[in-house]
């Protein structure tokens, strides 16, 4: 069964990626939403951690929180795809449940 993580804190504040990585499992994928899409940007101390999990995992980033941001999307780890809203809302279909790290 597929799990979506969905990971709304920033990995410099909190630990919420870190541990939803630990549980993680083949298959999965990480949707970072709010203040959890710093996690996905090039040239952080967890880029290397995350180039590696996205080896068995699917990582996401919700586009309209990077702009609210103000960071740019060419500055997103290769790899991980931006969704829309509407795209946030698929994977929550396409996935057989949804674990939320706060």
């Amino acid at each position: 069964m597929a799990t979506l993580h969905t990971v709304n804190k920033s990995p410099f504040e909190r630990n919420a990626l870190e541990s939803c990585l630990r549980f993680t499992t083949p298959g999965s994928s990480v949707l970072l939403i709010e203040d959890g899409v710093v996690g996905a940007l090039r040239n952080t101390r967890l880029a290397p951690r995350i180039a590696q999990a996205m080896e068995n995992i699917t990582f996401y980033a919700l586009g309209p929180d990077i702009r609210a941001r103000g960071l740019e999307e060419s500055r997103i780890i290769d790899g991980i795809r931006i969704v829309d809203y509407a795209g946030f809302v698929d994977l929550t279909a396409e996935h057989d449940r949804v674990q939320a790290w706060l």
